[in-house]
């Protein structure tokens, strides 16, 4: 019986084997016809070897297995030097099937084993030396802060808005959106006492069937990405679904709750249903009217509400009993082809908001157009339309905006002392393929632009990518922050964030850089353009600014969860078109797209200490992939029916249900993040990152992975080993004068404080769903408290949710509030 035991396992093992010694050979052989690495095909061809040797010579097929595991480490460390993640992909495969190997039934060929398994035991304990030692490396940038930065104190900025200190009346807490509370009873030293004051669930979940999503919100992103604002004792917020709550600030109990009932249509076909906040103002007391503090918030068919913020009921004397529509001046709008997100900017007596129209479907979309309304009656002041002429005008009922302008669909900042609301700006649709964009298209696109709050004339405009075919729209406002000058004025400035990863500094008085952070126009590749259509030769690139740019990929790059999967990733990238950042999209070939459009820093923004000038930034890494390809080819045989732009789009079927059609160009594309078939990313960790940024120095100050695997695994499950890898994140971080980065945001649903000095992370709380949203910091009954809407992001696939969590210290520990 022990013998056939023992022939029986060998059996297996070399059966096993030469199956992946086949796999490995003949990818690894196109690999290398591609011109990639040639240890896959000889890593294929020595395990079929092993698996013939080993019926016959076991002794002999185990050295030589041992033979290739020393092959492979040194391998290994060349490519990829003593980093855990690169090292763990390449080894951990092979070393697993010498651990197989090292048990004494198989592949015996005497009665010592050791005799049998020297070589072996001694080429795996080498490899799993290495991989020890490699546990020890650090994938972090180490600094402090300047204890005199730290206890830098000042006025409060201009942008401050003379608000009290214990509220939050903003997305940003203000309109210049630097996300910093003067709060600083939570300080580095108590915050590990933090506990959760209260728990609140909204109501408003997810609809879905048993097990799965189904019903009215099938297909959707359901995304929780709320920050509430807090005025007063009260907490204003929105959901999913397009309620408005409000909370007592204190306690969590529901004040009021307004349900606007969006028409089911809109949200039938609305690709995302999500709210990032609602919009506090304070009619002033020359005007006229019966309610006077409103709380605006959009809602998911295309309309906006006004609320009395004491009872929740729709100002009568705005719009249609409280609602206008936004569909106005737009013509034919189709379901799901426009909507609001983000919380309008409210100032001056001015509502000015624009919305997201869907990407990559159509270069006859619904204008871009932004549009500014009277706060008090909703009546619209003006448009700035990129396309007509004057660009801002007062269209009359019957006019149409100038449609398939870029549109801006993220959270706008303001300085109100200068009058100017800063426009985050994206393409003119389709994303990918620019050949019918006209001259006023390519001179707007993902630009910072700067208009006049109450007038809305343009008074200046910065571009921060030339003839966007990436997608590379800028997802928020910038923030405020005043810098020192060369003569050591103060200079009003603005950072404005982007997907790449860049940084701009400007004056935001004229849009120009600020003398000592440049900006240079580099050249980046053109070839392979579509022959319709053109690159820009040059883009522009903050040439002093720290970046979270990563590096341009390279094959040894490639990753997965084995070394199978990984040379899966690498014959996809040999047989992509990439010649590194702006690459252009290939028509007929896949193009690698890396930074991509999901963003290095996307809709979260930046965070800016303005008494410590530190700047904070959290980023992702992931990879995208796109394919241009002649629509003929699905038209022609009726999978993607036609469409000139009337009525409702119509509905793709089977092979284009997964493209972007593009209606009215040449081409459909075909874009997915870079994922094996394992679903696991094609480009390897650190995938995120938190950094704190010396906006005066110009230098990172301390840079750490932030978030583990621990929720996200193979085929998008949500149990995993903690790994940490830094995760892919979503939502944005707060500073507070007390010396404490707070942020949710990565996939693996936890709330982190961090020592603003070190980066440190210094508490944690599990949240009971994704926590895919910013935090804010307010004060109420001598507390302060810091809190996070939790209910997670489809795009992510983490949890969702519907809960809004508080956390203050302890009684003992609070004592009063330092202002």
């Amino acid at each position: 019986m022990r013998e056939t035991t023992k022939r029986l396992l060998s059996i297996i093992t070399s059966v096993l084997l030469a199956l992946i010694g086949l796999f490995l050979f003949f990818g690894g052989a196109q690999l290398l016809f591609l011109g990639g690495s040639w240890f896959y095909a000889l890593t294929g061809g020595v395990l079929l070897a092993a698996a013939v040797l080993g019926f016959k010579q076991p002794r002999l097929a185990s050295s030589l297995y041992a033979a290739l595991l020393v092959l492979a480490t040194i391998w290994a460390l060349v490519e990829t030097g003593f980093n855990i993640w690169g090292l763990e992909v390449r080894l951990l495969t092979l070393v697993g099937i010498g651990a197989w190997l090292l048990l004494p039934q198989v592949w015996r060929a005497s009665e010592s084993w050791l005799a049998d398994k020297k070589a072996l035991l001694g080429a795996v304990g080498v490899s799993c030396l290495v991989l020890i030692i490699s546990c020890f490396s650090s994938y972090s940038i180490d600094g402090t802060v300047p204890a005199d930065r730290m206890a830098a104190q000042g006025q409060p900025e201009s942008a401050a808005e003379n608000m009290p200190d214990g509220d939050w009346q903003a997305y940003g807490r203000t309109a210049g959106g630097d996300r910093y509370s003067p709060l600083g009873q939570i300080t580095p030293a108590n915050v590990g006492k933090l506990k959760r004051a209260w728990l609140t669930r909204t109501g408003d979940v997810q609809q879905a069937g048993e097990g799965t999503v189904a019903g009215p919100d099938q297909g959707h992103e359901f995304n929780l990405e709320v920050t509430p604002i807090k005025v007063d004792n009260t907490l204003y917020m929105c959901t999913p679904h397009s309620w408005v709550i409000a909370m007592d600030a204190a306690t969590g109990k529901v004040k009021w709750k307004f349900d606007p009932h969006p028409d089911t249509a809109d949200l039938a076909k609305n690709v995302y249903l999500a709210c990032r906040g609602v919009s506090y103002y304070r009619i002033p007391d020359e005007i006229q009217t019966s309610c006077r503090t409103r709380i605006y918030s959009p809602v998911a068919d295309v309309r906006m509400v006004a609320l009395d913020a004491e009872t929740g009921k729709p100002c009568d004397d705005f719009g249609d009993h409280g609602f206008i529509s936004l569909r106005e001046y737009l013509g034919h709008v189709p379901h799901g082809f426009h909507f609001v997100t983000s919380p309008p900017l409210v100032a001056k007596n001015r509502l000015i908001t624009g919305g997201w129209v869907f990407d990559n479907q159509a270069n006859f979309e619904p204008s871009g157009a932004i549009r500014g309304f009277d706060a008090t009656t909703g009546a619209l002041a003006w448009a700035w339309d990129a396309g007509h002429n004057p660009e801002t005008w007062k269209p009359n009922p019957d006019d149409v905006l100038t449609r398939d302008t870029p549109n801006a669909w993220g959270v706008y900042t303001a300085d109100l002392n200068l009058g100017l609301v800063y426009i985050p700006t994206g393409n003119s649709p389709p994303d990918n393929w620019g050949g019918t964009r006209r001259p006023f298209d390519d001179a707007t696109s993902s630009a910072t632009i700067a208009l006049d709050i109450v007038t809305g004339e343009r008074r200046w405009t910065y571009q921060t990518v030339h003839h966007d075919l990436w997608d590379m729209d800028i997802p928020s406002g910038p923030s405020m922050v005043d810098l020192p000058g060369p003569n050591g004025e103060m200079i009003p400035a603005l950072v404005q964030s982007t997907k790449r990863g860049e940084f701009f500094v400007l004056d935001r008085r004229t849009g120009e850089t600020v003398p000592g952070y440049p900006v240079e126009e580099r050249p980046v590749p053109t070839a392979g353009v579509a022959p319709d259509d053109h690159a820009s030769p040059t883009q522009p690139f903050p040439a002093a600014m720290p970046t979270l740019t990563p590096p341009n990929l390279k094959e040894s790059d490639m990753w997965g969860a084995t070394l199978l999967d990984q040379m899966l990733c690498r014959i996809e990238y040999r047989q992509s078109a990439y010649e590194g950042q702006f690459t252009p999209p290939h028509v007929g070939q896949t193009t690698v797209v890396y930074p991509a459009f999901y963003g290095v820093v996307d809709w979260q923004g930046i965070t800016i200490d303005p008494q410590r000038k530190i700047m904070l930034a959290n980023a992702s890494y992931l990879p995208f992939r796109i394919k241009l390809d002649h629509r003929q080819k699905l038209e022609g045989n009726g999978t993607l029916p036609k469409w000139d732009g009337k009525g409702e789009e119509p509905a793709a079927k089977g092979d284009a249900l997964s493209v972007s059609p593009d209606y009215g160009t040449p081409y459909i594309a075909l874009t997915n993040p870079w994922l094996n078939p394992l679903q696991i990313p094609c480009k390897g960790p650190v995938w995120g990152t938190l950094s704190a940024i010396d906006l005066v120095t110009k230098k990172i100050v301390w840079q750490h992975p932030v978030g583990t695997t621990r929720d996200t695994g193979p085929f998008r499950t949500h149990n995993n080993i903690p790994l940490p890898t830094g995760m892919y994140n979503v939502g944005g971080n707060i500073v507070t004068k007390g010396g404490v980065v707070f942020m949710g945001a990565t996939a693996d649903d936890y709330l982190r404080a961090f020592d603003l000095a070190t980066g440190n992370v210094l508490w944690t709380d599990r949240l009971p769903a994704g926590g895919q949203a910013t935090p804010m910091s307010y004060e109420v009954g001598g507390k302060q408290y810091v809190l996070i809407a939790a209910g997670g992001h489809g795009g992510l696939g983490t949890r969702s949710g519907d809960y809004i969590i508080a956390y203050t210290l302890d009684g003992a520990q609070a004592g009063t509030t330092a202002q």
